[in-house]
This record gives C-alpha cells, structure tokens and sequence, in this order.
C-alpha cells in the first residue's frame, strides 16, 4: 500500500517517537496504521493491538494479504488456552487480543511483558480512565518502560469536548507528543489540490411545499426550545440554538448532557419537550431523504396516536403544524377541487392523486443520461465508466434502484397504494390510470428475465450475469473488465450499458465497506446523492492514489435545505474543534517521566493505617494491599479503579462472591437490576447464603447512578406489612434472615474502589489458595447433610472452611465426637492447634450466667414471678 506525501509524514512523526496521533474524519487514518502493522508483522517483535472490533481485524488482515505480508497477525480469543496463549505470545508477530483477556494474562504474567515491543491503540478516542484498556497501558508501564505505544484516532470532536479531556486521554496512554493532521493542514492540502478530482456541485431547488414544510418545522422547533429555556432558567443557552440541533451531535443531546444530573428533578413537561425535539429533527431529515408518500405517512401517524396526542407538549396544535400537515398532504392528493354532484347539484371537494416527484430524482435521471451519452461517445478512449450513486440507508437504495428501474410514477404509485389506500378504494379514484400501471407493472415483470441492457441484480450474481452476456458486448468495451467481483452485499447494483452501483452509507456492519467497493468497483462517476464529510475525504484520497484515472462526482443538495446546513455545520465544528485542539496543544502539560506515573501508588496512611512517625525513628514496612477478584467481574471498571488506587488484584475463579477483601470478609457486586432480578429470582438468598456460611463478614454491594433518581417500587405499593411482591420487602426479610450480612450503597464504582481502599487499612490479605477452595456447592451439602448440622459444625473452634469436610465424612454423631481424644482430634484435622482448640472447647465447662442469675434469681423463681403477674 503506497502511502501519500503527506501520509508518509504521518508515518514517520509516529514511528521516531510515541504519541497520540489525531486525523480529520475521511483522511484514511486506517492506511497509515495498516503500515504499522505490516512493518510489525516480524516474529522478532511481540506487538500487541487493542481497540479493534472485528472487523476492523478483518478488513486489517484483508489489507495485508493483498500485500503479501508473510507473518500474519493472530487474533487471540478465548478460544486459545492460557498455555496456548502463552506459545503464541513467545512466537511473537502483531498480535488483535481482547481486552479481557490481555487483562487476565498481564495480571496472571501470562504475557512476557519484558518481552514485548509496543502497543497500539486503535480509536483513541474511547480511552478512558476507568476502561480496560487504559488498565492494559497502566499495567504494562508498571512492568515495560521501553517499549512504545502509539495512539490513533480520527475524532477530533471527541477530544474537543469535556474538561481537559485531551490531557486525561494522553496521561492514560502514557504518551507526551500529540499529532494533529487537519484537512486544512499545508500538506495534507498541497497533496489533494494536486490530484483533484473532477467536482460538479449541484444546488436543487425544492419544491415549494418542501420550502413550506421545512420552515413549518423550524419554527416549531424554535419555540420548543424556547419553551425549554423558559422552564429551565439554569442551563446554559448558548448552545441551544436550533442551528447545533443539525450536526451530528444533535440538540436534545445537548439538552440531555445538562440536564441529565437533575434529570430526576425535573417535570414532565420538559421531559416531552425534549422528546418532541429529537422527533421534529426526524421530521426534517425525512422531508429532505424520503419520497412525499413516506413523509406524509409518517405525518398521519402522529395524529392518528392517541398517545401522542395526551402526551404531547402542544405543538401538535400550533398553527406552523396545521401548516406543515397541510402542505404535506398537497404533494400527495394536490389541491382540492370542489365539484357538483349530478343528482342533487350539491357541490362536494374531491380530491385528486397529484404526486409530487423527488426534485433529486429528476437531476439523478439527467446525471445517468449524460453519462450514457459520454459513455457512447468515449472521445478519450478510456471505454465505459462505471457508476457509483451513494445514500444514506437502505431506504433510500432501494427506492433509487426502483425508481432507475420503473420511473418515478408507478413507485409513488404504488407506495400509495400500499400506505395510504386500499385497491379498491384506489381503483375508484383513479381507475384507468392505476389499472394502466398495475398492467404495465405485471407486463414488465414477465419480461423481466428476457431484458438484458436494463435489469436489477445482487453484486453477488454480478459475475454470472455478465458471464451469460453475449461476446459482441464484451468485445465492444474491452477495456471494461466484465467480472468486478464486488462483495458488499448491502449494495444494490442496476446493470446497463454501464454498471451503477447503489451504496447505503448507515444500516451495514462493515465500517468498511464504502471503501471496499470503492476499491473494487472502481467507478469513474461517484453521484453523492447524500453529503457526508468522511465520505467526500475518502473520495479525495482514492484519486490521489489514482492520479492518471480520471474521476467525476457529482455532489447532490437542496439549497437553502437543513441537508445543506448540516453538511456546513459539521464542517464548522471539525474546524473549531481542530483550532481548541492546536491551542491546547500549545499550553498541554504532560511530565516528562509520564512512564513512571504508572508507579504511583497511594500514601503509606492511606494502604497499611500505620502512621509513618514512629517512636525512634523506626518505620514500619507497609504490607502490600490485595483484592482477590472473580474473571466475571473484569467486564466492569472497578478493578481497574482499584488497580489505579495501589491495590493489588489478583484474578480468580470465585464461586462464592466477587471480590475477597479479608480472609473473613466476602462482597457480592449488585447494580440496581441485578439486584431486583436476583431478589426475584432467589439467587440472592443462594449467594447470601453461601457467603454467610463460609466468611464472618459478608457484604453485598449496590452501586448506583448519583445523577439518576431510583425507586425499588413504587410509592402506591409501599405498605405497613410486609408483602413478598414488594421489593423492599424482600430486602428486609434477607437482612432479618442474614443478620451477619452488612449492605453498602455506593454511588459509582470511583466511590465503591475508595470504600474498598479504607476497609482494608489494617487488615490482613486474603489467600487465593483458600478462596478456591470455598465451591459454595450446596448439592452436596443438602445431599449428604442437614443444614444446622453444617452450620453448627462450621462454627465449632478450630473447624474452619479447609477441614469441616473432614468432621462431616468420618464422624457420624456429636457422641463420637466427644469421645475422640485430643491426639485423635489433632490427626482428624491434620493440625494441632485446630485439634486441640477443638476438644478444649467439647470437654471444658462452657456456661453464661444472666443477670438474674448472677443476682442470685433461680429460675424457678423466675418462673414463679412470671406467673404471679400473669395471675394478676
């Protein structure tokens, strides 16, 4: 893959010194990193890679076969063993291994960390404080200050928002130079002037009714937003402006972003209200991408919902809305008209189907002829061009590919029919015209498989169609090759003179795919019949790695359209977000011994509790803090936000609870839905039990959003009894059952890793090798044995959660128990202090006098008052 002028560029700022590098959207960031990968792809290196999905790792290893890369990177899964994962580790190469697992292995030292060469982090942007992956750099600082990481992303948005975000991303990934590679940089723009390709901008007008419709719209929005400052006084209003509700980040997300800590607190009211904006940008993102008959559907729905009509915020009733319903149902039906009937002359309204057309189908029509034209003409020699139309969805593709099909008239046609009417009552209105059409239809339908120059195929039967064309066509275009092998299958192909290509933006999986059938189809005609940012730049840099083809796009946009408007406000905020970027770089403050921060730990108070001042100037060493963790609980934050706290964890397979604190101290994690579900389902009471009977001090945690109000039921179902249906019934019967059971409420999992850090102080670590031990196997209790006669013998002195198996096996009843001896006892439980504690315990009087008693009150005295009162 050769990389451009300025791509080289690129490459090599990364390459000399690790950073974090920042693209614009489109500018192929993905290229430069498949060069990365293919310059580690040696076994002499051991370089790992973190953020991709899966395909992204595929269309990576796509990329490097076509390169013919020997040492192709592995994907390591859980289908790999540990052992097996440490033999690949040792072959070396670049290595896609998932977050979890790469955790697992740097904790367990699974992964020779000495040994390897870098990372690399794909998508930047998603690094955060408390994410696995920002647990993975920190854990291989900890061990490797050599090897490098590098950083990429094509986000600048997303560094540009929140409180020195990019600093915290930076500090997170151990890196101090920071690459900022905007379109308008000097050489990213010297390399694209230099291959330009050919551009045909085309402002459609729309239709008066559009024009009407989006201004209906608008106006709506701007007195929901007007409504929304009235009612929140509070928020800042300098970004709720109806203009940032067209970018991709829209306005009720802005809304939501400040009100979401008090969203709890407020009414109903502004709650519809945002609602109601995010529906009328709906609206105008329909009006502009869909046909009249959709739009106008879709319109009819929100009248015809009763539930929209009780909750909406009222601009159902204004009077832009009577305007906007009015004119959209003029592009279906056209104007009424007033008629008399012939029996009583009455005049009555009828109303005629008038179907208003796509003002950008009829340009996509005019494009394709004259591309038919040049194509037949070919003055340059160059043969047949193919053609590539790209959408937004799927939608709108195959409407398109109808449409090039059947003309504009029988698709409205035939989508009134469908939505809007029935075929009777549509046989009534327009009898001979949708009999006319219904008959053409069913005509073209039996000729379909005899049509060869005008057809609609998948690009998967792309190959035997033009395997089962005649040799005259081939020989006519010899230099078109009849085989392009395209293999999206989101795509929608029309086969004609030339091959033209449908390609849906949204609604595939594959984040590559625009690109692949770029690349393989390789078009000389890209129609953008919906603008996209990162859609232009990928076109930019596709013709300047073909600088002899030529490349025509024709770029499709109402003017004066909120489509327009959001194309140009997206490039506004790429364009500021890239000049805060540049200013913050010039004041960023990164230390320059930024590898050893991930050596901090915290203060020796805070781990051990002893106190640094000690009598004769002797310090205490501080005992090394560890938390024994279940592998399940590595798919949330917290044990990264422990790990950041100087708190060692080690990862285990825990049956009984999540994370082991103390010997004696056991904790159960719980979200606020688990924790419903669980008392539902009586797994709770299971667990709590199973922590009550092997650990003296069982927790179990709740944690919960702050900024989010919760109820565990409603306030009509709280009663003065106790109900089983109520939740908060349920948690009070499982603290009366468990009185050793200790319930925390923490509000993130920030505050449940700090809570963690001061329970600790003082205490002693828990052992691995006991936890595993602890199976919480039930079945086999209940099985063999009675549960008081397990709890009772679990409580004895010197039966603990090793050796009470041993007791319940070989010893049938409490008297022979008693009976064995000391020596007998200390051989049963293979320890002599255990042994002896034991039988001290069976043959020792054991007695506690109550108060009365000490007194002097027999109980028979006791008994006697009681029943005098009694008497009385």
């Amino acid at each position: 893959m050769a990389l451009l002028e300025y791509e080289n560029q690129i490459f090599l700022d990364a390459f000399h010194e690790d950073g974090l590098l920042i693209t614009a959207r489109g500018l192929c960031v993905d290229r430069v990193f498949i060069n990365f990968l293919k310059l580690y792809c040696d076994p002499a290196n051991l370089v790992l890679v973190l953020q991709t999905s899966l395909s992204d790792e595929e269309y990576f290893l796509e990329e490097l076969s076509a390169l013919d890369v020997q040492n192709l990177p592995k994907q390591i899964t859980n289908e790999y063993s540990a052992n097996d994962r440490t033999s690949v580790y040792l072959e070396g190469g670049v290595l896609f291994v998932t977050s979890r697992i790469l955790v697992m292995d740097l904790l367990t030292d699974k992964l020779p960390t000495h040994l390897v060469t870098g990372i690399l982090v794909y998508k930047a942007h998603r690094i955060i404080e408390s994410c696995q992956e920002a647990f993975i750099l920190r854990l291989y600082r900890q061990k490797n200050k050599t090897g490098f990481i590098k950083a990429f992303s094509d986000q600048p948005q997303c560094f540009a928002s929140g409180f020195c975000k990019l600093e915290r991303v930076m500090k997170n990934l151990f890196v101090r130079k920071l690459y900022l590679w905007p379109r308008f940089h000097v050489d990213v723009k010297a390399c694209m002037d230099k291959h330009k390709p050919e551009v045909i901008e085309l402002g459609i007008p729309m239709t008066g009714s559009m024009k009407s419709i989006q201004s209906s719209i608008l106006d709506i929005m701007n007195a929901v937003v007007k409504e929304i400052k009235q009612c929140n006084p509070s928020m800042d209003i300098d970004d709720l402006t109806v203009e940032n509700s067209l970018a991709k980040q829209s306005l009720e997300q802005i809304i939501r972003l400040q009100l979401d800590p008090v969203w709890y607190q407020l009414g109903s009211k502004t709650k519809q209200l945002v609602s109601d904006l995010k529906l009328l940008r709906a609206l105008l993102f329909y009006l502009t991408q869909y046909d009249c008959v959709t739009f106008y559907k879709f319109l009819q729905t929100l009248r015809s919902s009763e539930t929209r009509l009780i909750h909406n915020s009222g601009w159902l009733f204004l009077e832009s809305a009577d305007s906007m319903f009015s004119h959209a149902k003029d592009r279906v039906y056209g104007s009424s008209k007033k008629t008399k009937n012939k029996k009583n002359d009455a005049s009555t309204e009828v109303q005629d189907v008038s179907l208003e057309e796509s003002p950008k189908w009829k340009t996509l029509s005019e494009i394709l002829e004259e591309i038919e034209t040049e194509n037949k003409e070919d003055s340059a020699g160059l043969g047949i061009g193919r053609v590539m139309i790209v959408a937004h969805d799927d939608r709108t593709c195959c409407q398109l590919r109808d449409y090039l099909k059947d003309g504009a008239k029988p698709v409205l046609m035939d989508l009134c029919q469908r939505a809007l009417h029935s075929e009777e009552h549509m046989a009534q209105k327009e009898p001979k015209r949708w009999e006319k059409g219904a008959m053409s239809r069913r005509k073209r339908k039996i000729e379909e498989t005899e049509k060869d120059d005008h057809d609609v195929i998948t690009l998967t039967q792309i190959v035997k169609r033009y395997e089962s064309h005649d040799k005259s066509f081939e020989d006519e275009n010899k230099k078109f090759d009849p085989q392009p092998s395209l293999s999206s299958e989101s795509c929608f192909t029309v086969v004609s003179s030339s091959v033209t290509v449908i390609h849906p933006l949204q609604g595939h999986k594959d984040p590559f795919s625009f690109r692949k059938t770029l690349k393989e189809l390789q078009p000389r005609y890209v129609i953008l019949y919906d603008a996209d940012i990162q859609l232009v730049r990928q076109l930019e840099v596709y013709k300047a790695c073909r600088p002899g083809e030529p490349l025509r796009v024709y770029f499709l946009v109402y003017s004066g359209s909120t489509e327009e408007q959001q194309y140009l406000t997206s490039l506004r905020k790429e364009s500021n977000a890239f000049e805060h970027l540049i200013k913050e770089k010039a004041t960023l403050v990164i230390p320059e011994d930024i590898n050893d921060m991930a050596d901090i730990r915290s203060e020796v108070s805070s781990t051990s509790g002893v106190s640094s001042r000690k009598a004769g100037g002797q310090d205490k060493e501080p005992s090394k803090q560890k938390i024994l963790v279940d592998l399940r609980e590595f798919r949330s934050e917290l044990p990264s936000l422990i790990h950041k706290r100087g708190i060692e964890i080690e990862p285990i397979t825990l049956e009984v609870g999540d994370y082991i604190l103390t010997p004696d101290m056991c904790v159960e994690r719980k979200s606020l839905s688990d924790l419903i579900g669980s008392l539902n389902s009586g797994r709770l009471y299971n667990q709590c039990t199973s922590m009550s009977r092997y650990y003296a001090k069982p927790i179990l945690l709740i944690e919960f959003d702050p900024n989010k109000s919760f109820a565990l039921q409603p306030k009509t179902a709280l009663g003065s009894e106790i109900s089983i249906q109520n939740v908060s019934s349920k948690l009070t019967l499982l603290t009366l059952h468990f009185p050793k059971l200790r319930i925390f409420w923490c509000p993130s999992p920030h505050a449940t890793a700090e809570l963690f850090e001061e329970i600790k102080i003082g205490k002693e670590q828990p052992d691995s090798a006991v936890a595993m031990t602890i199976t919480g196997d039930e079945s086999e209790i209940s099985d063999k044995y009675n549960y008081s006669t397990y709890d009772f013998v679990i409580k004895l002195p010197g039966i603990n959660s090793k050796n009470y198996w041993m007791i319940l096996n070989k010893v049938k009843n409490l008297t022979e128990l008693i009976g064995l001896s000391q020596e007998e006892l200390c051989k049963l439980l293979d320890n002599s202090n255990n042994g002896k504690a034991l039988w001290e315990f069976l043959h020792h009087k054991h007695g506690v006098e109550s108060k009365e008693g000490a007194a002097g009150v027999s109980k028979d005295t006791r008994y006697n008052k009681g029943k005098q009162k009694m008497k009385k």
